[in-house]
């Protein structure tokens, strides 16, 4: 089996190149501290309601605010280990609650999922969501009023950008001047056009999706406008790419997909970028683009991103990047680089085929490690994978495992305690340990995950298994730890208290530890292959930085314990300068000390696992 030695932030600096300088470095700047990411849904976190009527609406099941976000609630979060703040779900989507009253009327059910509406389907980029103010009237006051106090607490602000769809009605009543809607100068006349941002099907209207299995808008509440029609005419193709004028109800039907210059053939109706132009800056990426005649859709784009962050947002997460085209990505994200060298660009990518050219090329910081390693630890939680298999993923990632954000729970994935996933909160927890020490990378917290929310409601259009994020609807376990607004988890059970105790623990480790900023090293192989008893539930690596050095093994298994002379290969011993002798092992997860002894070229410590037991010892 192939054994390597990674240097993440080294490798990392060598394929971003996003320097804002022309000239391009070698050498990375020192990173000091891990970024720990908290995703919350905006619009559930401070809700108190625990009625969770099916299909309720915002009246009968709450809403949360941006009020929520107190400076209790914010030091809160702070105090798990966050560095970053993703505030899902912010900006004005597509919603069946009504608020006429200030001008926005509610959105057509038909073509809405859920009552409280999807936050990908945006319908106006330059406000917020009605829904988390206490006076709509002045909402984007209120979300910079947030965007301060995170800043207070010693975090940074990330919002979703959709670029590939937007709603069925896009119409933003918070233009700035000389900004116009999407769509508002195409001619619909025409399939497609460069400077159309929307594909059209002429001659032929909209027609709603044949709705089967049982499913009924809003549950079959009788109401205006859930009459089974909605006017587009010519209709536009579906955000998934659906080019049918009746969308298939899995289809994307509440969106509309952006034209951004590929024709439907498939041919891209702008420049590419040179050959070479991967170990280029941002800066030259910059460069390469003030010439050039893009698309409308993209300057409409980066108008948004950079309206942001005049607005005091410091980073993105980029809705199904991979659907949008790469050049796209080095326009808009070197302009964003421009104007905000720091900030925080994820995108959610599932292609490993074209990871490096989305990291290089596209300019992007991060992307979801989903498919390799979130997919891997979710089978070895479930009790069918092998821990064998994150050897190979680390491996294959090693170029570029300082991008590859990693993170347990999403608001697409199910829940670990859920039934569906894992059935216990528990068994997240080697895999957490894994996912936040294994690489140099960001960790995401998804809110509740750190109490052991399962996802258990049964809210209207979601299900469950995942906490809805198309519906009003209270989170039970989240709503202990928020113990009525005060944030001090006097409301968790012990068992939740024992649970946010260590993910506490774990990520305050990890963002201030040194090491995780180094060097790697899998020792898994070589214990598999050297010591009796040491199976396939668990997995070891080193991390080290100067003097800074650590030991990391994890136990999976959640009904047995193990017990070994864990060992540390030659090469370990080698480039850590180990001499004969003892040297005490501190536990960074509890108040254990064991022992490491080195005798000629043989390094053991005994090593006894309880189920579900990780350790992350450091060498003193």
């Amino acid at each position: 089996m192939k054994r390597v030695i990674i240097a993440g932030l080294a490798l990392a600096a060598m394929l971003t190149g996003c320097s804002t300088q022309s000239d391009h470095k070698t050498e990375p700047e020192t990173e000091e501290m891990k970024i720990n990411v908290y995703q919350v849904f905006t619009r559930l976190f401070g809700n108190t309601s625990t009625n969770n009527i099916p299909w309720g609406t915002l009246k009968e099941n709450g809403v949360g605010k941006f009020k929520d976000f107190s400076d209790e609630a914010l030091e809160a979060i702070k105090d798990l280990g966050i560095t970053h703040i993703w505030y899902t779900g912010v900006l004005h989507h597509a919603m069946v609650t009504d608020y006429s009253a200030y001008g926005l009327p509610g959105d057509d059910p038909d073509v809405v999922k859920g009552r409280a509406g999807s936050p990908y389907s945006v319908k106006d980029y330059y406000n917020v969501n009605p829904d988390l103010a206490v006076d709509p009237a002045r909402r984007l006051e209120e979300f910079q009023a947030l965007i301060e106090r995170t800043h207070q607490h010693g975090m940074k602000v990330v919002i979703d950008i959709v670029p590939n769809h937007v709603a069925r009605v896009y119409h933003s009543v918070s233009n700035p001047e000389g900004v116009v809607d999407f769509g508002a100068s195409d001619d619909r006349s025409r399939e497609y056009l460069k400077d159309n941002n929307f594909y059209y099907i002429p001659g032929q209207p909209f027609r709603v999706p044949e709705w089967r299995d049982g499913y009924q808008v809003l549950g079959g509440e009788n109401r205006p406008g859930a009459d089974g029609h909605f006017k587009e005419d010519p209709a536009k193709w579906t955000g998934n790419g659906s080019r049918s004028p009746q969308p298939d109800m899995n289809d994307w039907y509440e969106a509309v997909k952006i034209n951004f210059g590929v024709d439907p053939d498939g041919f891209h109706d702008f420049d590419a970028l040179p050959a070479g132009y991967e170990n280029e800056s941002c800066q030259a990426h910059y460069t390469f683009w003030q010439d050039k005649q893009v698309p409308d859709s993209w300057k409409k784009y980066k108008d948004i991103a950079l309206y942001w962050l005049e607005k005091g947002v410091d980073g993105f997460r980029y809705d199904m990047a991979e659907m949008v085209p790469v050049e796209f990505w080095s326009y808009m994200n070197s302009a964003i680089k421009m104007a905000k060298p720091d900030a925080f660009l994820l995108a959610e990518i599932y292609q490993p085929h074209i990871y490096r050219d989305y990291i290089s090329r596209g300019k992007m910081d991060y992307l979801y490690d989903k498919v390799q390693l979130y997919d891997s630890l979710k089978a070895i939680m479930q009790g069918h994978g092998s821990t064998d298999a994150i050897v190979t993923i680390q491996n294959e990632l090693g170029d570029i495992e300082h991008h590859m954000l990693h993170f347990l729970e999403n608001h697409d994935e199910q829940r670990i305690a859920s039934p569906g996933f894992a059935g216990d909160a528990r068994k997240g927890m080697p895999a957490m340990v894994v996912s936040s020490t294994i690489g140099s990378s960001p960790t995401m917290l998804y809110f509740g995950q750190n109490v052991g929310e399962p996802g258990a409601e049964e809210p209207g259009f979601g299900g469950p298994s995942r906490t809805s994020i198309y519906d009003y609807i209270g989170v039970p376990h989240h709503q202990h730890w928020m113990n009525g607004g005060k944030f001090d988890g006097a409301g968790l059970s012990d068992e939740e208290k024992e649970l946010n105790s260590f993910y506490s623990t774990l990520l305050n480790f990890t963002k201030n530890s040194k090491a995780l900023t180094g060097n790697y090293r899998e020792i898994h192989s070589y214990n598999r292959e050297h010591t009796q008893w040491y199976n396939d539930r668990i997995f070891s690596y080193v991390r080290w930085k100067g003097e800074d050095r650590l030991i990391i093994i994890s136990n999976f298994d959640a009904k047995n314990s193990f017990g070994f002379e864990l060992r540390l290969p030659v090469e370990v011993i080698q480039a850590w300068s180990l001499q004969e002798g003892e040297y005490a092992l501190e536990d960074q997860l509890s108040d254990a000390t064991l022992k490491l002894i080195l005798s000629g070229e043989k390094a053991e410590t005994r090593v006894d696992l309880k189920p579900l037991q990780s350790l992350i010892l450091k060498l003193q």
